[in-house]
């Protein structure tokens, strides 16, 4: 789940410009997402991020990380939401040529192992588009 987020999110900031996810809530059965947009997602570009990220699993891209200093990290990340205290020594998430995010969280080995990616649902109010998925077989 939370490699399927990478992978969204780091669309979603290409796509529309307007960065990551401000918001997450990731579990194992469903996660969603918020983003400032200024309008609403369609239909059609709901199924063709899904079917992007769909993609990405067919390929069964090898997710790695690697570590660097705050130091290294400020030139190639936003450290904005990086907690205060948190430790010099900073993860990084490389999911292939599509993704890479600072993360302490739990990723797969590779990108196969997702299953398949669907969004479930998604609404946009007062600038905040949500998207929520699942994954499954």
């Amino acid at each position: 789940m939370h490699t399927a987020e990478h992978l969204l999110n780091g669309e979603m900031a290409r796509r529309y410009g307007h960065g990551r996810a401000f918001s997450a809530h990731i579990e194992r059965k469903k996660s969603k997402l918020d983003y400032h947009l200024p309008k609403g997602l369609t239909d059609e570009e709901l199924r063709s991020l899904e079917d992007y990220i769909n993609h990405i699993v067919g390929e069964d891209i090898e997710v790695t990380e690697e570590f660097l200093t705050q130091a290294e990290a400020m030139d190639r990340f936003d450290m904005s939401r990086l907690p205060d205290g948190a430790s010099d020594t900073l993860r990084v998430v490389n999911i292939g040529k599509y993704d890479q995010c600072l993360c302490a969280g739990t990723h797969v080995g590779r990108t196969g192992e997702i299953g398949v990616f669907r969004i479930t649902s998604s609404r946009y109010e007062n600038g905040v588009q949500r998207i929520v998925f699942k994954l499954g077989q």
